[in-house]
């Protein structure tokens, strides 16, 4: 287990930052979260792809061997490419300098006829004084140099010197432990020996980073190049809407990110003393207050770091309210079939018992079912999982009533808030009887998703659940932490307080208007090609909506995931598939597409629609036909040889747009049984971008 911080990511007073973890071979297959494997495409060539089930703790639900969602990518791409840069060699120079450095110091500080110890260490090491009031004399001396010491006790503190730390900054450090001896001490005069603190029989004498990527971009003009040739081969929001359902993908406005880039949020560590860190203090208690307001809850937690975390963290809440109570036998968690899929995953981790409520055949939870579990195990209910509007896309009607009844049995409700997108301006969670619910500030509050990360998923709870709130030892009289750091991925916070502010809250209510009317469209739109599974009264969906592609399999022998492949042809990224159902896809385009925009997608999906049309008709081969041998790379259509019964020009450009904005596809179809056999990248030579 370790953390990438190191790698070049800022400290961000706390994250956020990609951790990692290895296991031998015989767990591979119980590790939460994804997994990168080796397979191969239609032309046999090796291909990258998600191994097993990519999104696993929605499909084996309390079954699952986590309920991780979020993955931190974005910021395993910044660790990563700081080990391409400086390559194997560049990465031990820093290290050796580092360990040269803070065995110098800790040489000269024991000069000065301090203890100094481990014996053994890389880059951190302890001084002892002789009394605590010398550890205050010394504390005092680095204050006024705007020096940070760990006080480990009373008479021991702590130095840890990395890679910015420079020559001036170990004077500095030499000084402040030799009070007012004259200093004749040279932090420029290392040890010539990088090893002199370090246990020989732990050295490294096996090689690392030896794949090529890790040794070829070494100037920053090749590193650039290599940087955007990987990003030219993925598809964002720069190019088409990416109409994945109960995933949010928002715009992320320039002016929203630019803080996240200063240092005053950028390099401050996680606990740096209160009283440096005003300006953290005010935007936490700013943001939770305008969170507060938007939810309708008294307060909010900003610790979490990830919406299946927030979820976690919740059902903590309500457990430890229960044991506060003399209730510890409340460990039922009633979850409808409709509840996002990390829940169920979430509720066992937080040592629940997971029962399942039905949903009737509009996609709403069914009450009688609900009422004879609630009664099934009302002396042991703890709370109600729901999703609303539920993953159905549809707003449960009878949401207050579901909540009365969990609460006359003694249960608290839990609200998923994936789908707050629906909800911001027009109805607050907590007025419609929810008791806590986590947000998903990189889905309703701008956060970017970044290939999966980061993420960041606050609680906010009602009055009676405020003591119960996640805290951290850091700070006083407080609750279990759930995350490492006690503001948890502090450092894009002023993204979602950006966002907040400059939308207000006349924006924020458009926004939800225009993410509901959106989704409509595209469901109104396409309902006569594709229809749509679940729709509220009058026929309307909230913000995102599910087409029923399960017919087509009977007819035409075509999948979901063809329609899904062929999309990439049009330049769009397929919407979310068989889930929450088999054989359909839900679509959520938010308020950040236009009109123009929605109309590309409706095209693109009713083009394809007619081109199944001509396959029930026989007019195409029902297996050598576009959908199936999707999605087509400039390679397999610009080759010398073309054997297929469709023109290259259907396989390229199916519609007249797209020739203009063609987005090519950089692999065939993927062999996806072949992947799950070849579970883990050994990084062969061939992978280096």
């Amino acid at each position: 287990v370790g953390s990438t911080q190191r790698f070049g990511v800022p400290l961000g007073y706390g994250g956020p930052h990609a951790a990692y973890f290895a296991t031998r071979e015989a767990h591979k297959r119980l590790l939460p979260g994804r997994l990168v494997g080796i397979s191969q495409d239609a032309q046999g060539r090796p291909a990258l792809r998600l191994a097993l089930q990519t999104r696993e703790q929605h499909i084996r639900r309390d079954k699952a061997t986590s309920n991780i969602c979020t993955a931190q990518v974005l910021l395993a791409v910044v660790a990563s490419m700081y080990a391409v840069y400086h390559g194997p060699r560049g990465l031990r120079q820093i290290a050796e300098r580092i360990h040269r450095q803070a065995h110098h110091l800790a040489a000269g500080i024991r000069d000065l006829g301090y203890r100094v110890g481990p014996e053994y260490f890389f880059d951190t090491f302890w001084v002892k004084a002789e009394s605590p009031e010398q550890v205050g004399q010394i504390q005092e001396r680095a204050a006024q140099r705007r020096i940070n010491l760990r006080r480990i006790d009373e008479t021991t503190l702590g130095i840890s010197v990395d890679e910015a730390t420079t020559s001036q900054d170990l004077r500095d450090l030499w000084e402040i432990f030799a009070g007012s001896k004259e200093p004749a001490w040279d932090p420029e005069g290392l040890s010539s020996d990088p090893h002199q603190s370090l246990p020989p029989q732990l050295l490294r004498t096996t090689p690392y980073l030896t794949h090529p990527v890790f040794n070829r971009y070494h100037s920053e003009t090749e590193l650039l190049r290599y940087i955007h040739r990987l990003q030219s081969r993925d598809l964002s929001l720069v190019h088409s809407m990416i109409p994945l359902g109960s995933c949010t993908m928002k715009l992320n406005a320039t002016a929203e990110m630019l803080p996240i880039t200063w240092p005053e949020f950028a390099q401050l560590h996680p606990f740096a003393p209160l009283e440096q860190a005003r300006g953290y203090q005010t935007l936490f208690a700013q943001l939770e207050r305008m969170l507060a307001e938007i939810t309708g809850f008294a307060g909010v937690s900003l610790q979490p770091n990830a919406g299946s975390q927030g979820e976690y963290a919740g059902l903590l809440a309500i457990r430890r309210y229960h044991q506060a109570r003399g209730e510890s036998q409340r460990q039922v968690c009633l979850i409808p079939t409709s509840a996002h899929g990390t829940n169920p995953a979430s509720a066992v981790m937080a040592g629940m018992q997971v029962v399942s409520v039905a949903c009737d055949r509009a996609g709403n939870i069914d009450l009688e079912d609900l009422r004879a579990k609630v009664e099934q195990h009302r002396e042991r209910l703890a709370a109600l999982m729901i999703t609303y509007p539920s993953t159905h896309g549809v707003f449960e009607e009878g949401i207050r009533e579901i909540c009365q009844i969990i609460h006359e049995a003694g249960g608290q409700v839990y609200m998923d808030g994936a789908n707050l997108n629906a909800q911001v301006g027009l109805c607050r969670p907590a007025e419609l009887g929810a008791d806590v619910c986590h947000l998903n500030l990189h889905k309703t509050f701008c956060i970017p998703h970044g290939g999966g990360g980061p993420g960041v998923g606050p609680i906010a709870v009602a009055r009676h659940l405020l003591p119960h709130l996640p805290g951290h030892p850091f700070l006083p009289g407080c609750n279990g932490p759930v995350s490492a750091a006690p503001w948890g991925s502090a450092s894009i916070l002023p993204i979602a307080w950006a966002y907040i502010r400059l939308m207000g809250s006349a924006g924020l209510t458009l926004a939800t208007q225009v993410a509901l009317l959106n989704a409509n469209y595209i469901a109104k739109r396409l309902d006569p090609y594709y229809p749509v599974l679940y729709k509220g009264p009058g026929g309307w969906v909230a913000h995102e909506c599910i087409l029923d592609l399960r017919p087509l399999k009977k007819s035409a022998g075509i999948e979901v995931e063809d329609v899904a492949k062929r999309l990439m042809d049009y330049g769009f990224h397929a919407p979310t598939i068989s889930w929450p159902v088999p054989g359909t896809m839900m679509v959520e385009p938010t308020e950040s597409e236009s009109l123009e925009e929605l109309d590309r997608f409706c095209e693109a999906m009713i083009a394809i629609r007619q081109e199944i049309a001509a396959i029930e008709r026989g007019e195409m081969d029902p297996v050598r036909n576009p959908l199936k041998l999707a999605p087509h790379t400039a390679e397999v259509v610009a080759a010398d040889h073309w054997d297929r019964p469709y023109p290259r020009s259907l396989a390229a450009y199916p519609l007249p747009w797209v020739k203009e904005r063609k987005f090519w596809p950089s692999v065939s179809r993927i062999d996806n049984a072949y992947g799950d056999r070849h579970l883990v990248c050994s990084c062969q030579p061939w992978l280096e971008g």
